[in-house]
Parts: C-alpha cells; structure tokens; sequence
C-alpha cells in the first residue's frame, strides 16, 4: 500500500513557528507521539505548535486544532490564531473572519502593515476558578506563589491569568536575569496550577511599554507567546503598571495588545510570516521543502 504524503504550510507569527495542516476537505489526526516527532527541532520538521484547520461545528470559517510540541492538546495559541486568521482572510477575501477553537469564538481582522493581524481575543477570565488555581485566591493580581528560600525568593507573587490558556506573570526589574530554563519547568507543574501554567517574566521599561519572556507551557522557552503577551497586557492594566493599550516586547519582536474598555475583550495585533510550504509521509515522517514562503519585508514597511 501506497503511502500517505500530506502537504503543509510552515508559519511563524513573531518568530513562534508552526506547522499548519488544511484537514477541511479531509480529516488528519496525529498521535501525540508523531506530533512530537514531527516537533523536534533535530530530527522533525520543527515548530513550538502543531495547528490542523478543521470544519467549524458552528458554521463559521474554521475550526483550529492546536497541539504543542510535546503532543499534548490545548485550547489556544495567539499567534497561531494571526495565522490561520491570515490564510483564512486571503483565501477568502473577505475583511473578517471567525475561528472556532476549544477555547471559544475568536474573530481575525487586518492590521495596517502587510502581513499584520489583529484578533479579537475574547474576555479574560481572571477569577481563580476560572484560571483554574488549586485553592482560592480573592486577588489574582498577586497571587500567593515563589520559588526559593522563604527570606529571600527568587520569584514571588505573580499575577495570573487565563488568556485560552494558564498564565503567571511574575514583575522583574531585568527579564533576562533569571535562569527561566531551570525555574520555568518547576513554575509551569508547580501543584497551585491544576492544569500547568504558561510562566512569563514582565518589566515595564517605559510608558505602555513590556519587556517579556515566555516558559511556555509544553513547549518552553519560546520567542513568541500570543496569549502570554495578552495576558501581560491585562495584567499590567489591572494593576496600574500600563494602561488598557500597550505594546510586548517578546525576544520575536512586538506584539500590540489593548484591553477594551467597552466589553473587555482582548485585541492582539503582529506580524505573520509563511516559511515555506512543504510534504510530509506521514508513513515514514520524512519531509521536504516544496516552495519557498513570503520575500523579506522592506525595512520598516510592517510598521
């Protein structure tokens, strides 16, 4: 028998890479163990995200399936969503789009800028049973969490929030001093967090201004996280560090978030990227390039 090749597209949004699979017309499901063969960076294709474009239950242009590196399943990626919301809008032509995803409805607009996009993220939900944390906290802006000697922690009292997904957003003076590699994996299965937490380090370096870095829940240390970048943005309004419009700055670039006032929804806005397309056996897992993605942008020409 034959074996099966599917093609695929290759994606980035602000250097957080995914590969996406058109299963519309027909059906692909992957084990987690081939995802996260496909996953690895040495002996795969390589990406933080595997995204399957499905059939929307609910009518509406799609449905996106989201599955991190290591194979598990989740509600929501942020930058996949620009994505998909991208090919959904060119393939389309249309100036809106909606994407079914397991964690709700999310619309995808145009942005000013080739290759930009802006998504409506939805509400946060910031009630601790919404995150979900193990155990009741009144306040979610300060949650009572660190990590290391009791006298003199190395990180405490993060802020936390569900963007899709689980966040804690701990408030450094320098994000880059800290080892995020080795306390990321500890933050992200600590036992406050039923199920895992996205862990970023946040310092506000000017006016709506957010330096991030991202331990990324299944994946870790990461570029680019659409969600935790939502959810620093909401965090720092909450608690008077920015206003409702601010700017995260991820090692990938930046990434426009703005918290609206009049209905609380979440508005992400960033650049995307094809990579390449390419196909896959999904037999044997070899792959190949089969053309290449989008030319270089001009200088300054996304913004």
């Amino acid at each position: 028998m034959a074996s099966e090749t599917r093609p695929f597209l290759k994606m980035n949004g602000l250097g957080n890479d995914f590969v996406v699979w058109d299963a519309r017309e027909k059906p692909l499901r992957l084990s987690p163990d081939v995802v996260a063969k496909l996953g690895d960076r040495e002996s795969g294709i390589g990406f933080d995200q595997m995204i399957t474009v499905e059939r929307s239950s609910l009518g509406v242009d799609a449905f996106m399936r989201i599955h991190n590196r290591d194979g598990g399943e989740v509600s929501a990626c942020g930058n996949a969503t620009r994505c998909i919301g991208r090919l959904l809008l060119e393939e389309s032509g249309k100036d809106f789009v909606s994407i079914e995803t397991n964690a709700g409805l999310l619309h995808a607009t145009d942005a000013p800028g080739p290759r930009s996009i802006t998504v409506d993220m939805g509400v946060p939900r910031l009630q601790w049973d919404e995150i979900p944390l193990a155990e009741e906290f009144a306040d979610t802006r300060a949650i009572e969490l660190q990590i290391g000697p009791i006298d003199e922690p190395i990180l405490h009292t993060p802020a936390a929030v569900n963007m899709g997904n689980p966040h804690a957003i701990f408030w450094v003076d320098d994000v880059e001093g800290y080892d995020l590699e080795r306390v990321g994996p500890l933050l992200e299965h600590h036992p406050v967090f039923p199920e895992g937490a996205n862990i970023s380090l946040a310092h506000v370096f000017g006016e709506n201004e957010i330096r991030v870095k991202v331990w990324e829940r299944g994946v870790g240390l990461t570029r680019a996280c659409g969600t935790a970048a939502c959810a620093v943005g909401v965090a720092a309004a909450r608690d008077g560090k920015s206003g409702r419009k601010s700017t995260v700055h991820l090692p990938g670039g930046p990434l426009g978030i703005e918290w609206r006032e009049s209905d609380g929804h979440v508005l992400m806005t960033g650049l995307t990227e094809v990579e390449f397309e390419g196909e896959v056996d999904l037999d044997t897992l070899a792959w190949r390039r089969t053309a290449e993605g989008d030319a270089p942008l001009e200088a300054g020409a996304a913004s």
